[in-house]
């Protein structure tokens, strides 16, 4: 990620002043950071103004590049901005304030854990090596748009294999970039108007040589983390109460320009975007723990709750990943977008920021040089249990199905799930009780036709009764439950 370059190679030297006048930009960005290029590279950056620890500048494509190769160790670093007057507003109003804070729990145990399950290494190596054949994405190139072309058309594929009608891909099309964005929507059943993002930029860069990008780590391996993750849900049958978005930005590499223009349009709609995680390099592992999540211009609550998923679901086991934090800088990458506007957004990177991957913005970015997606798995399940803790699961998608077998008796009494199902010729071994809100009450192994179980002190109200039979055939009713 991260470095803007030239456009044009230039060969005149007649040439030079004109394309420098042509190749300058408005952005904002580390009032350090501005102060140290100036300092390197005076005739390519332009202070016109600061506020506290943020600089607007008038900016040079060298000099963007000079940022990153000589004073930022990770991100483009600045933000880009379409004029003067934008970049002297956005700073005038450094402010950051959060919109509005939810108070997120942890619910969904089992669906969770089945998900987890249906994580996939191969089909996440398969799609790395598949967009780094691309040879380069960065945003202007027709390579670059045909990514996010056929992103489109898998992700429509994906969904169409597991039958989910509830789900939309769109390609957003952008003012500063002539590469489009993807998104995936996942429609809420009961919340709808309220979103849970993930997402992670398709572009690519390689310094000055953008016909050789292949951006294996950055950030096809983010891509292709929240794709398989997205393939579990939908695999598991997962419906969600909240809209989930997945995202896959472009332009990410010149300024978080996809990301921006979605976030300022959401923002200017009054969008409910409860929740938002960027996944950006998720293939090489660098440092002692897992996860680091970064901590500067990310929201401490989301990114506390994204720690406790990996302390309930990740401590131990099959499924462990160990974390940590980090700080990145200004402009690190599209979770910055979301922040700006105000939205909660996380950012849990493959590494400590120094011992990330080294070969990022250059030709030798590709999978062979890891040759495994052990640690993007990580993120994949990290993504999975993000999403479906945040949206939750609808329990009504479980189908009420009371009249293929009309004579079970399911109900509560005095305490007690009372069940019957003496006169069925199906052999039920499971018994799961349901709150409507989808959380699991209660699961029992069933062993006879006829039992009971003692129940926790259940709230008056509606539950779902799911008894699954040998042969994986789940009946489903609904109780009621009174004083």
């Amino acid at each position: 990620m991260k470095n803007f370059v030239p456009i044009l190679v230039l060969f005149l030297l007649s040439n030079v002043l004109k394309a420098q006048q042509q190749d300058f930009f408005y952005a904002t960005m580390s009032k350090q950071h501005a102060q140290e290029l100036a300092v390197e590279a005076p005739d390519e950056i332009e202070l016109i103004a600061t506020n506290n620890d943020i600089a607007a500048v008038r900016l040079s494509l060298e000099g963007s590049h000079l940022l990153h190769e000589k004073i930022l160790a990770h991100g483009p670093g600045y933000i880009y901005r379409t004029s003067e007057r934008e970049a002297l507003a956005v700073i005038q109003s450094n402010k950051r304030n959060v919109r509005a804070e939810t108070e997120f729990t942890i619910s969904e145990n089992e669906t969770v854990l089945d998900v987890i399950d249906r994580i996939n290494i191969t089909t996440i190596e398969e799609h790395i090596i598949e967009l780094e054949n691309y040879g380069t994405r960065f945003h202007n190139t027709a390579t670059g748009t045909q990514a996010a072309q056929d992103l489109k058309a898998r992700w429509e594929a994906m969904a169409a294999t597991y039958n989910r009608s509830d789900v939309n891909v769109r390609l957003v099309e952008h003012t500063n970039t002539t590469m489009p964005s993807v998104v995936l929507t996942i429609t809420g059943t009961t919340l709808p108007d309220e979103f849970v993002i993930v997402g992670g930029h398709l572009d690519s860069t390689s310094g000055q040589n953008q016909t050789n990008a292949p951006g294996a780590d950055d950030d096809a391996s983010g891509i292709a983390t929240i794709t398989e993750a997205t393939r579990a849900l939908f695999e598991a049958n997962f419906i969600p109460q909240r809209t989930i978005e997945i995202m896959a930005y472009a332009a990410e590499e010149i300024g978080l320009v996809g990301s921006n223009e979605i976030a300022q349009q959401y923002a200017a709609n009054n969008v409910n975007v409860v929740a938002v995680a960027q996944f950006d390099m998720t293939l090489f592992n660098g440092s002692s723990n897992d996860v680091s999540f970064v901590t500067d211009f990310t929201n401490e609550t989301l990114n506390n709750y994204m720690m406790s998923l990996l302390d309930h679901y990740n401590a131990s086991g099959e499924h462990q990943v160990t974390y940590g934090t980090s700080l990145c800088n200004y402009g690190c990458s599209d979770h910055a977008s979301w922040t700006e506007q105000g939205y909660m957004a996380s950012f849990p990177f493959e590494a400590n920021f120094g011992d990330h991957n080294g070969s990022i913005h250059s030709p030798n970015d590709t999978f062979n040089l890891i040759n495994t997606a052990a640690h993007s798995v990580k993120f994949a399940k990290l993504c999975a249990e993000f999403l479906i803790e945040i949206a939750k699961s609808d329990a009504s998608s479980l189908g009420i199905n009371e009249e293929e077998e009309p004579f079970i008796s399911l109900f509560v009494f005095n305490g007690k799930l009372i069940y019957d199902t003496s006169t069925s010729t199906k052999e039920y071994h499971k018994l799961k009780l349901y709150s409507l809100d989808g959380r699991l009450v209660i699961q029992q192994q069933v062993s006879r036709k006829k039992g009971e179980f003692n129940t926790p002190q259940l709230t008056t109200g509606v539950y779902i009764a799911a008894l699954e039979s040998t042969n994986g055939e789940v009946v489903t009713k609904k109780i009621v439950v009174k004083d």
